[in-house]
C-alpha cells in the first residue's frame, strides 16, 4: 500500500498525486494538518512539511525528489525525457513553479486567502493579494510564450513540468485566482491537463469553509 500524507490544497502535494494518477498506482490520502505536526508525523519528516510519501518501507519527502524516485520506480508511462537537454528544461520549469510562482503567486493569493484562516493565522495580508493578483499575469504570460513555441511546456510531450504548472493553476483556480481570459492558448493547454483521469480526484477535493466555484470542476469551464 502507498500512502501519501499530504494536504488538498497544496501545490506540493497535487504535483504528487498527479504524478501517481499518471503512473495509475493506487494510493491512500491521509490528509495531514501540517501546522499541528504530531509526533508520529514529524518522525515521518522532521521538516514537518507535506507531501510525504510511504512506500513500502520507504519513507520519501520533498515534492520534487518523490516524483522523481517515481519516475525511475514507475518508469512507464514516461513524465521525465531521455533527453537530457530535455531533462533540463524539465527540472528548470519544475523549479520555476515550485520556487518563483510559487513564492511570488501560490503564497500571496492560496496562503493569505485560505491558509491563514485554516490555521488561525490572522487575516489576509492586503498588499500581499494585492502583490500577487499583479504577479500571476506576468506568470501567464510567460506560459502563453512558451506554448505558443511548444505543444506543452518542455516541449512535445507532457511532461513533470506540466503537472507541476497544473498542480500550482489548480489550487488557485480553485479560489477563483486565475484570469482564464488573459490566454487562450494557456486556458486550452490547461483544459487538456484538467480533463485528464489523473485529475479526478483533484477536481473533487472539498476544504471546509471554502467551497469551489462552480467552474472548478467544469471541463468545459
Amino acid at each position: 500500500m502507498i500512502r501519501l500524507y499530504h494536504f488538498p490544497l497544496s501545490p506540493f502535494c497535487r504535483k504528487v498525486r498527479l504524478t501517481l494518477a499518471e503512473k495509475r498506482l493506487e494510493v491512500e490520502l491521509i490528509e495531514e494538518r501540517y501546522w499541528e505536526p504530531s509526533p508520529d508525523f514529524l518522525r515521518r519528516n522532521p521538516a514537518g512539511k507535506v507531501p510525504v510519501l510511504r512506500i513500502e518501507n520507504k519513507v520519501l519527502s520533498e515534492s520534487q525528489a518523490i516524483c522523481e524516485y517515481l519516475e525511475e520506480a514507475y518508469p512507464n508511462p514516461q513524465l521525465m525525457p531521455r533527453d537530457m537537454d530535455m531533462r533540463f528544461e524539465v527540472r528548470r520549469l519544475c523549479a520555476w513553479f515550485d520556487d518563483k510562482f510559487h513564492a511570488e503567486v501560490t503564497s500571496k493569493l492560496l496562503y493569505e486567502r485560505v491558509n491563514k484562516k485554516i490555521m488561525a493565522h490572522g487575516n489576509p495580508d492586503s498588499k500581499a493579494v494585492k502583490s500577487g493578483a499583479g504577479r500571476i499575469k506576468y506568470h501567464l504570460d510567460y506560459l502563453g510564450w512558451l506554448l505558443d513555441q511548444r505543444r506543452w511546456l518542455a516541449g512535445d510531450v507532457m511532461t513533470l513540468a506540466d503537472l507541476t504548472a497544473a498542480a500550482h493553476l489548480s489550487c488557485l483556480d480553485y479560489i477563483s485566482d486565475v484570469d482564464w481570459h488573459r490566454s487562450a492558448t494557456v486556458k486550452d493547454w490547461y483544459a487538456k491537463i484538467k480533463s485528464r483521469p489523473s485529475f479526478r480526484t483533484l477536481l473533487a477535493d472539498q476544504v471546509s469553509g471554502f467551497p469551489p466555484p462552480q467552474h472548478y470542476a467544469d471541463l468545459d469551464f
